[in-house]
């Protein structure tokens, strides 16, 4: 019987992708089993996830974390207009996140990243009904950090008035999926996967 092999982590942050995406708030980070995602050079990535050019430019071959530390940013790798377009997790805010760590630094980012992903880790703990991990995962990352709570807050009073159990599920999840929606359609952010 042949021993699985399990590439090495080259990056010290998974949860940031090479390409700006946030691997963190990914549904197939969260998921259990075979299918799970390590994030981007996280133990094993080589095995889960196909091949791709821009991650082997910045993790390998300039030792970066994100294309955004890298002098050569944006290079001709970012010319696809395609290059935003949603997979299984947004990429609607890869280009503005690689701006913020120019100008912010990738501390700052990674310090925000964490927040948004404690609050995912809440909402999957505590309100996912089975089928609303993706909505959960792209709330997080478009939902202005401060909104997200002061929104989580509003749901737990508006569950805690309605008398709705921790149990149940289903009704705490329509709850805060319906004040995240009203939220962003006031706002003109569309929690779904789809092209920009």
């Amino acid at each position: 019987m042949k021993a699985e092999k399990s590439e090495e982590q080259i990056k010290k942050y998974p949860t940031l992708g090479c390409c700006g995406i946030d691997c963190g708030l990914c549904p197939r980070y969260y998921t259990e089993g075979k299918s799970k995602c390590p994030g981007c050079f996280g133990r094993g990535f080589s095995e889960k996830h196909p091949p791709c050019s821009i991650a082997s430019c910045c993790a390998k071959k300039h030792n970066l974390e994100v294309c955004g530390q890298c002098s050569e940013y944006p290079c001709k790798k970012y010319d696809n207009k395609n290059i935003e377009k949603d997979s299984f997790v947004t990429h609607k805010r890869m280009i503005a996140n690689h701006r913020y760590i120019q100008e912010n630094g990738i501390n700052n980012y990674l310090k925000e990243q964490n927040a948004r992903i404690k609050i995912l880790e809440k909402l999957l703990l505590e309100y996912n009904d089975g089928k609303s991990k993706s909505f959960f995962c792209i709330a997080s990352r478009l939902l202005d950090i401060q909104e997200l709570n002061t929104l989580i807050k509003k749901a737990e009073k508006k569950i805690m008035t309605e008398g709705i159990s921790d149990t149940e599920l289903k009704s705490k999840s329509a709850i805060i999926k319906g004040i995240f929606t009203e939220y962003a359609n006031n706002n003109n952010i569309k929690l779904e996967l789809g092209n920009l």
